[in-house]
C-alpha cells in the first residue's frame, strides 16, 4: 500500500459501517477496522503521492462526504518495520488484526450468494490495514499468492476452500496451530475455525503466501 485516507474514530461499530457504506456508494473501496485503541476507523484509497491523497480528501471534505481525515503514509505500515525486523513481525500483526474482528458481523458486499458472507473482503481488509495490497475476491487472491503446502503454513498466510462446487469460493486467514479466522456466511459473525473441521477439511483446495 502507498498513501491511504483514514477517517472516523468511532466507539460504535455501526457508525463505522455506515460511513464505509456511504463511501462505497461513491465508488471508493472503503473498509472499516478495529484499531489498537479499540476504536473503529475507516480507510480507503491507494495513492502514489501524499499530495494526491490530500487532494482527494480535501475534495471529499468540501463535498461533505467526510469530516476530519488523516493521511496514512507508507512508512507507517507494518511492511516498513518488517524490512528491518523480518516478516515475523508482520505475520504477528496480520493475525492480531484478524483476531480483532472475531465476533463482529463483518460485511463488505459479498461477491455472490454462493460465496456468502464477505470472506475475501475480510482477508483484503486485514492485509490492507497492514500495508499489503491484496486483490478483492477469493479467486484473485488464490491466483496472486505463492502456493505453499499445508504443512508449511505460517501465521498470516491464506487458506482457500471450495464451498460452492465450482472452485475457489472461500478464504480464511491462518493463525497457527491448525486454526484460521474467516467470515462464514450471512447472518453469522467472524470466527476462528480449525482446518481439521470435517466440513472445511474436505473442501480445502490450497494455501497461498504473500510473505517470503
Amino acid at each position: 500500500m502507498r498513501h491511504s485516507i483514514q477517517v472516523g474514530a468511532f466507539s460504535r461499530l455501526e457508525n463505522a459501517v455506515r460511513l464505509s457504506d456511504s463511501l462505497q456508494k461513491q465508488g471508493l473501496e472503503a473498509y472499516y477496522f478495529a484499531d489498537d485503541d479499540g476504536l473503529f476507523k475507516v480507510r480507503f484509497g491507494d495513492y502514489r503521492r501524499k499530495e494526491d491523497a490530500l487532494r482527494r480528501a480535501q475534495s471529499l471534505a468540501a463535498a461533505g462526504a467526510i469530516d476530519v481525515y488523516y493521511i496514512v503514509n507508507p512508512d507507517q505500515y507494518a511492511p516498513a518495520s518488517s524490512r528491518r525486523y523480518g516478516n515475523d513481525l508482520l505475520r504477528i500483526r496480520l493475525v492480531n488484526t484478524a483476531r480483532r474482528y472475531i465476533g463482529l458481523p463483518y460485511r463488505w458486499g459479498g461477491e455472490s450468494p454462493e460465496e456468502g458472507f464477505d470472506c475475501s473482503g475480510l482477508a483484503m481488509t486485514v492485509y490492507r490495514v497492514n500495508g499489503l495490497n491484496l486483490p478483492r475476491n477469493s479467486r484473485q487472491q488464490y491466483r496472486a499468492g505463492s502456493p505453499i503446502a499445508r504443512h508449511s503454513l505460517r501465521p498470516g498466510d491464506l487458506v482457500f476452500f471450495n464451498t460452492s462446487g465450482r472452485g475457489v469460493s472461500h478464504v480464511g486467514i491462518y493463525t497457527g496451530a491448525g486454526q484460521f479466522i474467516h467470515a462464514p456466511k450471512s447472518g453469522r459473525t467472524i470466527q476462528a475455525e480449525s482446518l481439521s473441521n470435517g466440513y472445511f477439511g474436505s473442501r480445502f483446495v490450497g494455501a497461498r503466501t504473500y510473505l517470503r
